[in-house]
This record gives C-alpha cells, sequence and structure tokens, in this order.
C-alpha cells in the first residue's frame, strides 16, 4: 500500500479502476451511482489517508478541475434545447424557471442565518442546489414508478435545470470573483464577464456548429475538434476576462444545441463516453479532499438547511409552478418529494471552492461539505422513502404491461399498430431515421437512435414498459439490446427472433445462452421470414375462440397460413407466443396471427 501512495502513476490508475467499479456495482444494484463514488472517495481519503489530490496534483488540481467541470457543463448545455423546455408541458418550464428562482431564494439566507455563510457565498450555495441531476433522478423513478405524468416532468427537469442551473451558479461565481477585495469597478467587470461569456460563447458556438453542418471537418476528427476547440475558448475567455470560462462554454453549449439542422448525436454519444470517466473519477477525487473536521464545523445549523431545502423551497417552488399544469394534488405532492442533486453540483461547488479559497472569502471551506451534504441527504431519504409516498398518495402507475420494440420495420409497425388498438402502450425504437419517420407517420410512440445509450436512459419514458419485444435486423446490437434490458427489467422480459438453424447462422454465431432467447413467435419466425410475408400481403388478424370455432377449429381454417403471434385472455391480458410456451387457448380468448394471403402458401408448397 505504501508503494501506491508513494507513485503518483498507481495512484491514477487505482482512481479509475476505482471509479469503473463503483459504476459497475450502481449497474447491478440499480442505484444511483454518485452513492458509491462518494463512500469510494471517502475511503480512499479521510479514512484512510491512501489518496490526496492535493498532494498527488499540486498545483496542477485546480486547472484539471476547471477543465473537467468545463467538459461537464458544456455536454450537459448541448442537450438544452429550447423546444424541450416548450414541448413537455407548462410545469417542466416552470419548474426550470419559477422553481429554480424560489430555490435559491430561500436556500440563501437559510445558508447565511443557520451557517453563518457570508450572504455572497449563501448566494452560490443556493444558486448551486438548484440543480437536480438525471442520473440520480432515474435510478429512483424505476424503483419508485411513479404515472407517467410525473415520471416525465421529474426526468424533463432535471435534464432541462442542470444548464440553466450552472448558469445561474457561474453568474452569481463571477460576481462574488470580481467584487471580492477593494475593486472599484465591481459592476464594470461583472459587465465585462458577462460581455466575454455571452459574446465568446456564442460566437464560438455559431462557428462550431457551421464547421459541424457544412461538413469542413473530416468525420472521425469531430469529436476531437469540438473537444479541443471548445477548451480552447475556455482557455481564451479567462486570458481576456478572468474566471469567464465557465459561462462561455455554457453559452456555446446551448447555441448549438439549438442550431437548425445541427446533428449532434455523434458528439453526444462521445459524451457518454467522457462524462463517465470524468465524472466518476471527479467525484472520488473531490469527495476525498473532504475532511470530517469541516464535515463536524456545519453542526445542527446544516440539518436546518437541509430541511429548509427539501421541505419549505422544493414544495414551494412546485405550487407557485403548478397553475396550467393540469396536475392534482396528490401528483404536485409527489413532485414535492422527490428532487435528489447531483453530480454537476457536485463538481461545480468543488471548482468555486478551490477558487474562493485562493482568494480568502471567510466559510469558503463549508461550500463543498454542504453541498455533499444536500446530495447525500436528498438522494438518501428520497430513495428510500419515495416508494411509500408514492403508495400512500395513489400516484403509482399500475404494474407495467406495455411493450419496447426495438426494430421499425413493417412488421413491427403492423405488430405495434395491433397491440395500441387493445390499448396497450407500446414504443418503437430504432437507429434508422427511415423507421421512425414511416412509424411516427402512423402516430406510433417512438425513440430514435440506440435504446441502450445514456441518453436513452435519461430520455425515454420506460415506466409503463414490462417486456422487450426485438425485432431488428440489427444482429451485432441485438445481442446488447437484449442483455441490457434484461438485466434492467429482470429475467424472461426480453424476447427475440429467431436466426433460423445453427446451420443457417455460421456467419453470426450466437452463444446458446443468447440462443435461448430467440424463442419469439416461432421457431420459424424469424425477421426475414416476417419481412418477406409482410411483402407478399400478409395481415395481422384477431379472431375469437368460442363454443362454436374452437382452436382446432382455428387451426384447420388457417393451418400454415398463420403466424401466431399472441393471445388475449378475457381479462385483456396479453400472452405472447414463444417456442418453449405453449397456450392452451379456451372460450372467450383472442388469438393474434399474421396470416399469409392463400396464394403465398400455395405458391411455397409448388416449390417445394
Amino acid at each position: 500500500m505504501e508503494q501506491i501512495i508513494a507513485n503518483p502513476m498507481a495512484l491514477l490508475v487505482m482512481v479509475g479502476i476505482v471509479s469503473i467499479a463503483c459504476q459497475y456495482l450502481a449497474f447491478m444494484l440499480k442505484l444511483p451511482a454518485i452513492l458509491p463514488l462518494l463512500l469510494a472517495g471517502l475511503l480512499l481519503g479521510p479514512m484512510t489517508g491512501v489518496l490526496d489530490p492535493d498532494a498527488l496534483f499540486g498545483d496542477l488540481l485546480f486547472p484539471l478541475v476547471s477543465l473537467a467541470v468545463a467538459i461537464i457543463l458544456f455536454e450537459g448545455a448541448l442537450t438544452l434545447k429550447f423546444s424541450d423546455i416548450a414541448g413537455h408541458g407548462t410545469m417542466v418550464r416552470n419548474l426550470c424557471s419559477i422553481g429554480a428562482l424560489v430555490t435559491w431564494l430561500i436556500a440563501t439566507p437559510a445558508a447565511h442565518f443557520a451557517l453563518g455563510m457570508p450572504m455572497h457565498l449563501a448566494a452560490l450555495f443556493g444558486a448551486i442546489v438548484t440543480v437536480t441531476g438525471p442520473t440520480v433522478i432515474v435510478p429512483m423513478l424505476r424503483s419508485v414508478r411513479p404515472n407517467s405524468r410525473i415520471s416525465n416532468i421529474l426526468r424533463w427537469e432535471g435534464i432541462v435545470i442542470d444548464p440553466i442551473g450552472a448558469l445561474l451558479a457561474v453568474l452569481v461565481f463571477e460576481y462574488i470573483v470580481v467584487s471580492h477585495g477593494a475593486l472599484e469597478h465591481a459592476l464594470v467587470t461583472f459587465l465585462k464577464v458577462l460581455a466575454i461569456g455571452f459574446g465568446i460563447g456564442s460566437l464560438m458556438g455559431y462557428f462550431l456548429g457551421t464547421l459541424l453542418r457544412k461538413n469542413w471537418v473530416p468525420h472521425y476528427l469531430r469529436n476531437t475538434a469540438v473537444l479541443t476547440l471548445m477548451l480552447g475558448a475556455f482557455a481564451a475567455s479567462n486570458l481576456m476576462t478572468h474566471e469567464s470560462g465557465l459561462l462561455t462554454v455554457t453559452v456555446m453549449g446551448i447555441w448549438m444545441a439549438n442550431m437548425k439542422d445541427l446533428d449532434l448525436d455523434d458528439i453526444l454519444e462521445f459524451k457518454e463516453t467522457l462524462s463517465v470517466l470524468l465524472i466518476s473519477a471527479l467525484f472520488i477525487l473531490l469527495a476525498a479532499r473532504l475532511e470530517f473536521s469541516t464535515i463536524a464545523q456545519l453542526g445542527w445549523g446544516a440539518l436546518l438547511v437541509l430541511v429548509a431545502i427539501m421541505f419549505v423551497a422544493r414544495p414551494i417552488s412546485v405550487f407557485l409552478s403548478s397553475p396550467g399544469s393540469g396536475l392534482n394534488w396528490r401528483e404536485l405532492a409527489m413532485l414535492s418529494w422527490i428532487a435528489p442533486r447531483g453530480i454537476v453540483a457536485a463538481a461545480v461547488s468543488a471548482l468555486f471552492a478551490l477558487k474562493l479559497e485562493s482568494i480568502g472569502l471567510a466559510k469558503s471551506e463549508l461550500l463543498v461539505p454542504m453541498v455533499f451534504l444536500v446530495i447525500i441527504g436528498t438522494v438518501v431519504f428520497q430513495s428510500l422513502t419515495s416508494k411509500a409516498v408514492a403508495k400512500l398518495l395513489g400516484v403509482r402507475a399500475p404494474y407495467p404491461n406495455g411493450y419496447l420494440i426495438f426494430g421499425g420495420g413493417k412488421f413491427a409497425r403492423m405488430l405495434a399498430k395491433d397491440l395500441m388498438d387493445k390499448d396497450i402502450p407500446v414504443r418503437i425504437a430504432d437507429t434508422n431515421w427511415d423507421a421512425i419517420r414511416e412509424a411516427r407517420m402512423e402516430n406510433i410512440p417512438t425513440y430514435y437512435g440506440n435504446p441502450i445509450s445514456e441518453h436513452a436512459s435519461l430520455t425515454m419514458d420506460l415506466s409503463n414498459v414490462g417486456k422487450v419485444l426485438v425485432l431488428s435486423p440489427y444482429k451485432q446490437l441485438n445481442p446488447l439490446v437484449t442483455y441490457h434490458f434484461e438485466h434492467l427489467l429482470g429475467k424472461g422480459t426480453v424476447l427475440g427472433l429467431s436466426q433460423g438453424t445453427p446451420e443457417g447462422r455460421a456467419s453470426h454465431r450466437v452463444s446458446e445462452e443468447y440462443a435461448k432467447r430467440l424463442e419469439l413467435f416461432s421457431e420459424s419466425a424469424s425477421y426475414s421470414r416476417l419481412a418477406s410475408l409482410v411483402a407478399k400481403g400478409a395481415t395481422i388478424r384477431t379472431t375469437g375462440i368460442t363454443e362454436s370455432f374452437t382452436a382446432e377449429d382455428y387451426k384447420e381454417k388457417y393451418g400454415n397460413r398463420a403466424t401466431r403471434l399472441y393471445a388475449v385472455d378475457p381479462n385483456g391480458k396479453i400472452q405472447i407466443y414463444t417456442t418453449s410456451h405453449e397456450l392452451a387457448l379456451k372460450e372467450d380468448w383472442q388469438i393474434v396471427s399474421l396470416i399469409a394471403p392463400e396464394e403465398t402458401v400455395e405458391r411455397a408448397e409448388v416449390t417445394a
């Protein structure tokens, strides 16, 4: 252990390994990753002394944290589309404006009076804790399972408010920096920061967006070019006006997110990998810098601040944001209960604290432990209690009976429409825009993109999804989708189409374990066969089983023309046909099959 402590390279590698281990543990336990990362940081830092970030990085600590936070804020701002704010209702818009302002105005005096923070520092703390976090909200929603209206509002609030809250915190921080000490023209300096931040941010955002839109950069350099030019703008802005860089990169991201005809999907995908690495390592380093003596300094005043944020600021902000939302009091109460803080609050607070300590602002050492306490308190308390509160209020969604269909081919769209006609929630996900466009034209809910991406995990509502049907031709992506959703939803919840006999799939060999999951409909129901039947005019039909028309009569009438898809029992429950589960049809059941035209079967028999 002493050799590791004395070796900087070994320490850096250890942080990387521990951060990935924490992410994997959170994935397996279905917990917010922030909890194991925090525990790991405390264990390596103040508890054992193995990791001392200040000794490890020295004078480079502040620049490294600054660059990491700049990347996090820029990537977060890339997701802030103004159309999303308008497109997700009055409540989301109000929570991200009125609600954030209310939280700031309540948290600021609470920190000032309860902790003795100077008003400037308390205002910065109040701005930082306006930010909820999608990375902690989404795992909580999966466990609590509130109704779709509450779930969508909380999910989109977490996504939209990240850059807005960060922008507010940056503005307050800039004001503190320029007004601290005997600066004669503090207001002029602050206005200069705003001018540089918004000016350079807008110009660089437009320049980068034009660069990407006109394909002036080779595709393989797009991600690297965006990252390096963004960091260049950050550094240049700081050189022109001290500490204006964070404002610049936030404005850059928002500008690019709202440019027309600019495809940022590959940039956002790159962000997923980068943000997991940065956020995980950064959080461990920040937690390792905490000192128990500083945490003890907070005293009982810290609990008063936490109570004010959770039980005063949040309910008032929800109530003032509710006019015109159409939500009842039970839904508003549930929204008031859930507002966990996440990694952005922690990263921003640590960066600001480093800077404020260097300029000698009183009580600045309290900023990080207080923000961390708010994160721990909201995440732990709300994770443990929200399910019970949702049951008490009667706002939990019913047991999920919906279907996520991966693949938007014609057969998948036909099946989705048939399920929707029976009032079964359905969503189609596909990476092919043409398939998604066709589905949208048929009014089928869709998700365009990779359904196992981070973007999908944050934005795609799975609260009513009980099963996933893999109906895509993407043989390399299908297994990843299968294992991802089987872990997320449980064993037996994901079904895929057969790939034919082992001899027929030599070029795309699959493991026996995965092959057992390819049992949807029948052994002959491969993607190519279903697509061929549909192309030849096959249709999906629903037939009732009665005393006068039994299952045997059905088999005699349709024979080989019918590919059985699912059955509906008298209670309206769907039973999917699989190769391992034969359904015993009774009276008052309905059977749904893909029926091939008679001439298709006759032609096949003649050919044989």
